[in-house]
């Protein structure tokens, strides 16, 4: 019996090391380095969510290279939405800072 107290205090020990070293290095990770989100909605077809179901991607989003926003044309971004604040979008760059952009051929060509 004495002997199944020690196993039980050691166990309880190592697991409470391992979880205090755990949960601030995740943390820290999915913060600062990437972390997995799912994608729903039509808005990214046929990039993301190619078939018209319900079933949603799922995506790792890379905090890493976005630390000094260097953000290129192409690149799919992750942002809160400005109408909802509690949401997150999901959005290809298409223009950068200074670019002109002719809302007619973007209309006209989104319906082809």
């Amino acid at each position: 019996m004495i002997q199944m107290q020690g196993f039980g205090r050691r166990y309880i020990k190592a697991f409470l090391k391992g979880f205090f070293v755990a949960v601030p290095v995740t943390v820290t990770f999915l913060d600062r380095v990437a972390c997995i989100a799912r994608v729903e909605g039509t808005s990214m077809q046929p990039s993301l969510n190619p078939v018209e179901q319900q079933v949603s991607d799922i995506v790792l989003l890379n905090h890493w290279t976005i630390q000094n926003y260097k953000v290129e044309r192409g690149d799919i971004v992750s942002l809160v939405s400005p109408r909802n604040p509690e949401q997150k979008i999901v959005k290809r760059v298409i223009a950068l800072e200074g670019d002109i952009i002719n809302l007619k051929q973007c209309r006209s060509d989104s319906t082809n």
